[in-house]
């Protein structure tokens, strides 16, 4: 964060001579007045406290303000980039999710409390198989560009947690980007399996995205019930085709397999 504390510096430096010199001038006429004893000066003294304060009160308004507006426009930068690229990322992840049990049709139908009580299950995440895990992490993949841009824009609106989140984020990725140009055909989740400390990576990318989608969810329920209603409705219906695109492909392969035995079907 070097870059925003040198930009911040530079801008602030009349403002940082003027919180120095006002307690100084209140000392001067203390001074003053303590040689010279005319009551007016030790009057006088409290102006420069008082501008000190009224400064002081103004930049820290100003501050919550900025605060709230940069907030806020997260919010909305969420909710364009959670219906556009990042929208498989999370779909797949619930979808592949078999505990807890939570998925797209239930977060809309749930409670403001439920919501909350979902987010708190998050802690331990079972998965229905190796292959729908390996499409989440493709579908991570795929969304890189979505991370990069908040990483970007956490960097250039200081906000460290958020750029903590994506430089690790972003790390993962490129891990498995790499590893997969390298192995085409191999499955990057069966090497994970074999390594503990990459295992707990995945769960922690894994477990993080869904708290962070759940997080949104609560925080636009509560501020803004329309982004809320067009999130849900566009997942609901994009759950509703993947599905539908997950059925056929498994009636394809039992059409294509020789192997299968449908006499007993």
């Amino acid at each position: 964060m070097a870059f925003s504390w040198q930009k911040s510096a530079g801008v602030s430096t009349p403002y940082f001579l003027l919180l120095v010199s006002l307690p100084l001038a209140s000392a001067a006429f203390l001074y003053l007045e303590h040689l010279t004893h005319v009551e007016f000066l030790n009057h006088a003294a409290a102006i420069p406290l008082e501008i000190l304060v009224g400064v002081l009160l103004v930049e820290r308004f100003l501050a919550h303000t900025e605060k709230k507006k940069r907030a806020r426009q997260l919010m909305f930068i969420k909710s364009w980039i959670f219906r556009a690229e990042m929208r498989n990322v999370f779909l797949m992840n619930f979808d592949a999710l078999q505990k807890p049990n939570i998925t797209i049709n239930s977060i809309k139908e749930a409670s403001l409390h439920e919501l909350k009580t979902m987010r708190d299950s998050l802690s331990e995440l079972t998965y229905r198989s190796d292959e729908q895990l390996e499409g989440v992490l493709e579908a991570y993949v795929k969304a890189y560009s979505s991370f990069r841009y908040l990483l970007e824009w956490a960097l250039q609106h200081d906000f460290e947690s958020i750029f903590s989140d994506m430089v690790l984020l972003l790390h993962f990725i490129q891990d498995v980007k790499v590893y997969k140009m390298c192995y085409p055909d191999e499955s990057f989740i069966k090497e994970a399996k074999r390594d503990e400390e990459l295992m707990e990576k995945v769960n922690i990318v894994l477990r993080d995205g869904l708290t962070k989608f759940l997080d949104y969810v609560i925080e636009i329920r509560q501020k803004e019930p329309g982004i809320y209603e067009a999130l849900m409705r566009d997942y609901q219906h994009s759950s509703n085709i993947l599905k539908h695109m997950q059925t056929s492909s498994s009636e394809k392969r039992l059409l294509v397999d020789p192997d299968t035995d449908l006499s007993h079907g």
